[in-house]
């Protein structure tokens, strides 16, 4: 009977997780209509009649109180609204027009604080611009919440609103066409206590060299003129890569012109008009033609073409003895593959056998470096590490280009 009994209380315990995952996969789950969702970049996709409205997951709370949207493109009319609302909010609504909803509204710089009729509140805002929505909570006062918001990590103004017991969710609401934002559900924010200023965590510290490229969170976007070879716009990650950060990558968010877009690995001295790959002290694969670049401005045949959506890693096989420090932080990559000194080897290309020369570099400790397509090995090659080590390294040449780069991503 005992045994009966406990078999029996087995099987409850069992359903009972399962209710208890349904119930939390349904609670958590995003909901958006007329919106196009690709990683964290959103597109209005309605016919300028209809609403398109994004609702979060998760409702913001003490541990994730701000969150922060960036226009790509306006579209039409850039009717682009950024706030909070309950959790099942009706997405054919902007936020901010219904009760308990607010929102900060980019085309006319009205506060909608649930009603269709705006109240004059701040700037309009653009293309490149960030919104940005958080809350303060006043523990003294449980049925209510002051919501603030920002433009370009500056607060705009706040509001008092009353707090729903299921609590409110970051909410965007677009509706004309061609409109696009990138969306940070986990910006980071703090008050200077001095002058009470906001800083918000805007990704610029990850770079240390910016040439014609600006940094809206992570990311990337050609300025230059695009007119020439000259007109190489630069980003050189602060930090060099090392046994605990060995890989980044990047994603192909809009290849512009040509997709003249490289990544790579570089010197901390390269200078900023020139490719990746181009010149001694550096090694990459450019995306308009498939080839990698080492340290000359003839490429080698090496992989597929990148386009627009395509994820681009490079990364660095530690020698084992390396770093005794760090112990075996590379031994899920070493596997049993060693190439030959400075030999393309490319799972992708068979017949490419041809060495070259070491130049400069052959004095350095020997390191493997790999680059990846959309996940998988495309090749790699062993070169020596400059003095000071090889920064993440990533280059644009024609009008439009963007990317998204992950200088710590989970993978690798």
């Amino acid at each position: 009977m005992d045994d009966i009994n406990l078999h029996y209380r087995f099987l409850n315990w069992r359903r009972r997780i399962r209710e208890i995952r349904e119930v939390r996969a349904v609670r958590y789950r995003e909901r958006f209509k007329k919106i196009q969702r690709n990683g964290d970049i959103l597109r209005y996709q309605g016919n300028s009649d209809e609403v398109g409205c994004y609702v979060a997951p998760r409702p913001v709370s003490k541990g994730n109180c701000y969150f922060e949207v960036t226009i790509i493109d306006t579209g039409v009319r850039g009717m682009i609204a950024v706030g909070l609302v309950p959790q099942h909010y009706t997405l054919d609504h902007q936020p901010g027009w219904l009760p308990q909803s607010v929102a900060y509204h980019a085309d006319d710089g009205k506060l909608y604080n649930g009603n269709t009729v705006g109240q004059q509140f701040g700037p309009k805002c653009n293309r490149g611009d960030r919104i940005g929505c958080g809350i303060y909570i006043d523990p003294l006062n449980e049925g209510q919440i002051t919501v603030f918001f920002t433009k370009n990590g500056k607060e705009v103004g706040n509001v008092e609103v009353a707090r729903p017991a299921e609590g409110l969710y970051p909410a965007l609401g677009m509706h004309s066409l061609g409109e696009e934002v990138q969306l940070d559900l986990h910006a980071q924010w703090r008050k200077e206590e001095e002058d009470g200023m906001m800083i918000v965590d805007s990704h610029e510290d990850d770079w240390g060299r910016l040439h014609d490229v600006t940094v809206t969170g992570t990311l990337l976007e050609y300025v230059g003129k695009g007119k020439s070879i000259v007109d190489v716009g630069l980003a050189q990650a602060r930090w060099p890569l090392n046994t605990h950060c060995h890989y980044y990558e990047l994603e192909i968010v809009n290849a512009g012109e040509k997709c003249y877009i490289a990544l790579g690995l570089a010197r901390r001295d390269y200078p900023k008009n020139r490719h990746p790959g181009w010149s001694r002290g550096s090694i990459a694969y450019h995306a308009d033609d498939g080839k990698m670049f080492h340290g000359s401005g003839v490429g080698d045949p090496f992989g597929p073409r990148c386009v627009e959506g395509d994820l681009m890693g490079c990364g660095i096989m530690f020698p084992r003895d390396y770093n005794q420090d760090s112990g075996d932080d590379m031994e899920d990559w070493e596997l049993d593959m060693q190439p030959k000194h400075s030999q393309v080897q490319n799972d992708l290309y068979a017949n490419n056998e041809e060495d070259e020369e070491d130049g400069e570099e052959s004095e350095g400790r020997k390191v493997t470096v790999f680059f990846t397509r959309n996940g998988t090995i495309v090749g790699r090659r062993e070169v020596a590490l400059p003095l000071g080590g090889f920064y993440p390294t990533v280059g644009m040449m024609s009008t439009g280009e963007k990317v998204r780069v992950e200088l710590h991503p989970l993978s690798g």
